[in-house]
């Protein structure tokens, strides 16, 4: 396939080009300056100039393609808009490509949270859909569920359109800004390794290789209207996660107070997510699409010189 790929020099879009690639597909990765055109070029890419500001270049790049996937986000928007601009503007992009793409059958795959069905008290499955977004919800990362509604809306259309919805915490020895590493900074600059209450509630997490290896499945066979699940490590307590971090650290290891948190305290930006117990599941992706995790888990991944290297 000749696959059109947006956010391909970010740390996940940097996996899924050369897993496409391997895998004998011809990819077209979108650049909006020379040194990104470089890395797609290293990377194995073809390079298309471009950005995420020009609707027609979209569509003519997806028309052209036997297939998208799209990971790239407005980044630029969040310091003024946060993430309700980021989605706003990221929604009419995923309606460019549905009139490009319209009953024609070709994938469209698109990155999504693995939070957007919300904390239903059990692990989350790919037959869980994105909660609805109303205007209390600006300003938090439930906004951001419209671009996976849209998405998914496409099917109807007549575009094999499917969300792969990624980890909280996507790892790697690349990575660079993710939450694992705001976690290790926070320690870092406090002193200590906090941790939320008890520290019970679960995140879950997926090395960045093999969310990739999901991107490429679901768009090689993925059936319309699905949301496919990039989890390695489904419930990951928070506080093993800041045991563990805490002994590569050599800090000590606290418990700090839900109400301190809200302050915002300790976390920061991050006290509203960090609370939050995110347990999901994969066996719909594994069983339907034959995925199936091959690289270290989480805390394994810690031991890999990247994350502590400085320390």
């Amino acid at each position: 396939m000749h696959v059109f790929v947006t956010g391909g020099t970010g740390h996940s879009g940097s996996y899924i080009v050369p897993e496409l690639i391997a895998a004998g597909h011809e990819v077209t990765g979108l650049a909006r300056s020379d040194a990104a055109a470089a890395t797609l070029s290293a990377l194995g890419a073809k390079v298309r100039r471009g950005d995420l500001e020009d609707l027609d270049g979209l569509k003519e790049a997806a028309a052209a393609s036997d297939g998208v996937i799209h990971v790239a986000h407005r980044q630029d928007l969040l310091p003024s808009g946060g993430i309700h601009a980021v989605a706003a503007a990221e929604v009419p992009i995923m309606l460019a490509y549905g009139e490009a793409l319209a009953g024609t059958g070709k994938p469209l795959v698109a990155a999504g949270s693995i939070g957007s069905p919300g904390n239903l008290g059990r692990p989350a499955t790919e037959a869980d859909p994105a909660l609805p977004v109303g205007e209390e919800h600006k300003g938090t990362l439930r906004a951001r569920n419209v671009v996976e509604t849209a998405v998914i809306g496409l099917a109807e259309q007549g575009v094999r359109s499917s969300i792969v919805r990624i980890a909280n915490i996507a790892h790697s020895t690349t990575d660079g800004a993710g939450f694992l590493v705001r976690l290790i900074a926070l320690a870092k600059e406090n002193g200590f390794v906090g941790y939320p209450g008890d520290g019970t509630n679960v995140w879950n997490a997926v090395h960045a290789r093999d969310a990739a290896s999901l991107f490429r499945l679901a768009l090689e066979k993925g059936a319309p209207g699905n949301y496919w699940h990039a989890v390695g490590d489904g419930a990951i307590p928070l506080r093993e996660l800041a045991e563990a971090i805490g002994s590569r650290l050599h800090l000590p290891v606290v418990s700090v107070p839900r109400d301190e948190l809200m302050i915002p305290g300790y976390f920061g930006f991050l006290a509203n997510i960090v609370t939050q117990s995110y347990p999901a599941s994969n066996l719909i992706s594994r069983r339907t699409l034959g995925w199936e995790p091959t690289q270290p888990g989480l805390l394994a991944g810690l031991d890999n010189g990247h994350y502590f290297a400085a320390s």
